[in-house]
């Protein structure tokens, strides 16, 4: 496979990634984080970094747009809820390790 292709599949795939967790705003980033040790927050640093990397300057927010589809105080205001204490206990627990 040609370098430009995996490059677009690669992009196809985080373009799909993005869509999924836009789907599902069920899940919280707590258990995105207590699961998998990522969440769209460390997407949109990632992101944030990857422009970086090519020059460009993008701030936080702007990477969470991208990342949350909309400014991210309004995604928590219409999605994120509270992190139970199990939920928190799990995070402080595995944030430990």
């Amino acid at each position: 496979m040609d370098e430009q292709t995996q490059i677009e599949l690669q992009a196809a795939a985080f373009r799909r990634l993005v869509s999924h967790l836009d789907e599902n705003k069920q899940v919280q980033n707590i258990d995105l984080m207590n699961l998998a040790s990522f969440c769209r927050n460390c997407l949109s640093k990632w992101y944030k970094a990857a422009a970086e990397d090519k020059g460009i300057d993008i701030d936080y927010e702007e990477a969470r747009e991208v990342i949350y589809g909309m400014p991210y105080a309004q995604w928590k205001s219409l999605y994120q809820t509270p992190a139970s204490t199990e939920q928190l206990s799990q995070f402080e627990k595995s944030d430990s390790e």
